[in-house]
């Protein structure tokens, strides 16, 4: 098979893009992200709310949609593995960054996030979610199936992160009352309750689109990717 010549659009795929991905990260995390060191959007309200969904809510978008996609175009082992890969390294990153968010708290509470059965769950919920999807389009290439598969395995998923940040996120054991305020669990309450501890119609509002909508988005936006990589077949070849 002879090789293919170069072509100037090939510095477009190989060199310009990545840089312009590379760009947009740096741009997220540096300016959007409400934990970087202009946060443009501000740091509550809904433009904080915003700036959460575009900065860690995409992340995370990243971290499953690998897996989902994997699933939708090649089968649900190649979802599951990938899951395992991009969870993985999630879980690592995260726990070690969070470690190191929360270093002021001192020894006198635990707060070691590789503990954290919550954290691991993004692992476990990349796993299943590149293998649920896979197995429910099971090979299939109709657009309708896929994303159906996608909202199915994305929002399975994240009503389990839900359920396990409010349940078995750290909470700091040992820690002072003013310290207690700041644990993961006490957080996760706080994302579906007021100060008060009261569960209001805004309140839910705000829950469910910080937990829900990145997922759902997920699962529209990553199998019309998959659908259009079919058109160019971007697939796996089945013999």
């Amino acid at each position: 098979m002879e090789t293919p010549k170069f072509k100037l659009v090939d510095i477009f795929y190989a060199i310009i893009i990545p840089l312009l991905l590379g760009l947009l990260i740096f741009l997220i995390a540096v300016y959007v992200n409400p934990g970087g060191s202009y946060h443009v959007l501000g740091l509550t309200g809904i433009s904080g709310t915003i700036g959460v969904i575009l900065s860690q809510g995409f992340a995370q978008m990243i971290i499953l949609g690998v897996p989902m996609a994997l699933g939708l175009v090649w089968n649900k082992w190649a979802g599951g593995a990938a899951g395992f890969i991009m969870g993985g390294a999630y879980y690592m990153a995260s726990a070690g960054l969070y470690n190191g968010y929360y270093a002021y708290l001192g020894t006198s509470c635990y707060h070691n996030f590789y503990g954290d059965l919550s954290m691991l769950f993004y692992l476990v919920n990349a796993v299943i979610l590149g293998y649920m999807a896979g197995a429910i389009n099971n090979g299939s290439y109709n657009f309708k199936r896929m994303l159906g598969a996608g909202l199915t395995s994305a929002i399975i998923t994240a009503i389990i992160q839900v359920f396990m940040n409010y349940n078995y996120a750290l909470d700091f054991s040992g820690a002072s009352a003013s310290a207690m305020q700041y644990s993961p669990r006490s957080m996760a309450h706080g994302l579906w309750t007021t100060t008060s501890g009261a569960v209001t119609a805004s309140t839910v509002a705000y829950g469910f689109t910080l937990a829900f909508i990145p997922s759902i988005a997920l699962g529209v936006i990553v199998p019309i990717i998959s659908k259009v990589m079919t058109w160019y077949g971007i697939q796996p070849i089945r013999h």
